[in-house]
């Protein structure tokens, strides 16, 4: 065995247990509809609830489900203290809690810090105290250019595409990163401090175990002006002095919220979603002092290849153990093309953009895509992240084997992202946020009485949970199995590389003595006696199929 990679664990006591979770994303409008109007919502989660335990997860990390126009996917928040009237009450929430902790799953809420709706009641105060008011400067207005100020204050483009300065009425413009209706709120101002410390309270007071910080790595800014062009402004290092992105000033935010945290027993949680320049810069928020933990998204970018999985995997636990961390494993979430999907199309080969335009521009899910080998490369994947060190972040219907959906016309789209374009390639994120199938008939085939808010293709019915839990041999039952058996592989916070004499086949130990090895290639890889003590993935006459995992048990 060679190349160990360990990281220190702390005390096995409640207040770790972030750090080798199984935590599963809900988007709560498209999870389950228990009042039949097309939308997702609180009771429906609590319906299913013993689906959640029995899948056998950790913990649960629900997207926002404040009240929202719905500009962006209710990432556009207009309440941060309440539940959207069409996702339930505060009571709802409750429930769903209790009845979550009952079962011994946590609970992580979104945070979206950078940016408010249009629609909250700051942005509406603001809009009528007009120019130099003290309620402007909760964010950020500037006067316009040319003439008459009828040209935004910079040339900057927002992700969404278009201007990043919108115009009111009586003449100034306002900032916005993402869409015209989610203002940037200005970090400088205290009464913007303090409001986040009052939420963070208000959720963790009713039994919230830990918080997803939304584009954690954007709050603070400094628009001393001149403000430079957006030419200058992409030319800047993004080195902790950048005017907009990743700022060494932010991390005074997050110093004040883990005071907050700390404050309550045991400790609540934090994972920081933070697009940084280097591995160096993302650690400054998952420091102890921090939010303590911080998304690497580094396999979302790539292919399905042995030498690029294993430096992720080498070089993230070395950044865990550099900060004293856990690293987090994700292959799918709302914002990126399922990694099902993902597996069947040709390589990335280091690009990072969306395949899904090249999948449609290719016809669809019957041409330009493998599906049987797309889904049998991902729950390949699957079982190796859930077998390392660290936790991992699974996405509502991947454990049924969902791929993207295609079929969605122009008219049926919601994502800002297809309509704006912006960072987003061509078909945005609908395709990811379709409500999933519950039963293999029926209305919205189970997700609620009255159809689903975005349209669910007829081959939905064969991944129903319903057909799927049925089925021993189902991407479900995978999932169930692998969450249990997981466990008892997680403990102590290490790994042994086993060298396989085969580049494209990837094999570790825990210290506990359970196996993993991932045959990435076509041609089977043979395991001799070790075959007899594969306890998941399917060894064919003693060796791992291609595209496959299995699970080999410690020795008695």
């Amino acid at each position: 065995m060679t190349d160990a990679v360990l990281v220190e664990t702390r005390t096995d006591d409640a207040a770790a247990w972030w750090r080798q979770a199984a935590v599963y994303q809900i988007y709560p409008r498209s999870f389950a509809d228990a009042n039949g109007d097309g939308i997702g919502d609180i009771p429906g989660i609590l319906s299913r609830v013993d689906y959640l335990a029995d899948l056998g997860i950790d913990a649960v990390w629900l997207s926002p489900f404040y009240p929202s126009a719905l500009a962006d996917g209710g990432y556009d928040v207009a309440d941060y203290r309440d539940v959207d009237p069409r996702l339930g009450t505060l009571a709802d929430f409750d429930a769903m809690v209790a009845a979550l902790h009952e079962r011994g799953i946590r609970v992580v809420v979104d945070i979206v810090p950078n940016h408010t709706s249009d629609l909250h009641a700051w942005f509406q105060e603001a809009l009528a105290a007009g120019r130099g008011s003290a309620a402007r400067d909760r964010y950020i207005f500037r006067e316009g250019t040319g003439p008459d100020g009828s040209e935004p204050p910079t040339d900057w483009v927002s992700v969404f595409g278009g201007s990043a300065w919108d115009r009111v009425e009586d003449g100034q413009w306002y900032f916005h990163n993402f869409a015209t209706e989610q203002p940037d709120l200005n970090w400088a101002h205290p009464e913007v401090r303090e409001d986040f410390l009052t939420t963070l309270r208000f959720w963790s007071d009713r039994g919230v175990d830990g918080f997803r910080i939304d584009v954690a790595h954007m709050l603070t800014k400094d628009l001393t002006e001149p403000l430079p062009s957006r030419a200058e402004l992409d030319a800047l290092p993004q080195d902790g002095n950048h005017p907009l992105i990743d700022r060494d000033d932010v991390h005074e935010v997050y110093a004040e919220w883990r005071r907050v945290f700390d404050s309550y027993d045991p400790p609540r949680t934090a994972v920081a979603e933070a697009w940084v320049s280097t591995p160096e810069r993302r650690a400054k928020y998952a420091s102890a002092e921090g939010l303590g933990q911080a998304f690497n998204f580094d396999l979302l970018v790539a292919d399905f290849d042995a030498p690029q999985f294993r430096t992720i995997i080498t070089d993230n636990l070395a950044q865990a153990e550099a900060t004293g961390s856990s690293t987090t494993w994700v292959l799918s979430n709302h914002d990126v093309t399922r990694h099902a999907t993902r597996y069947g199309l040709p390589p990335l080969d280091g690009r990072a953009v969306k395949q899904g335009t090249e999948w449609v521009a290719a016809g669809g899910p019957a041409e330009g895509i493998d599906v049987a080998q797309g889904l049998r490369r991902a729950r390949a994947a699957t079982l190796l992240l859930l077998g390392l060190p660290g936790s991992t972040y699974l996405y509502q219907g991947e454990e049924l084997g969902l791929q993207e959906v295609a079929e969605i016309t122009p008219e049926q789209r919601q994502d800002p992202a297809f309509f704006r374009g912006g960072e987003f390639d061509g078909l945005g994120r609908d395709g990811c946020r379709v409500p999933l199938p519950w039963t293999s008939s029926g209305p919205s085939f189970g997700f609620g009485a009255n159809g689903a808010h975005l349209p669910q293709p007829s081959w939905f019915a064969e991944f129903a949970a319903d057909a799927e839990a049925a089925d021993p041999s189902s991407t479900l039952s995978l999932y169930r199995e692998a969450l249990r058996l997981r466990r008892e592989l997680q403990a102590e916070e290490r790994l042994d590389w086993i060298e396989t004499g085969r580049a494209d086949v990837l094999r570790f130990s825990r210290p506990n003595g359970w196996q993993v090895v991932t045959n990435f290639g076509a041609e089977p890889f043979e395991l001799g006696a070790d075959a007899d003590r594969v306890v998941l993935g399917a060894a064919v006459d003693s060796a791992v199929p291609g595209e496959s995992t299995v699970w080999i048990a410690p020795t008695a």
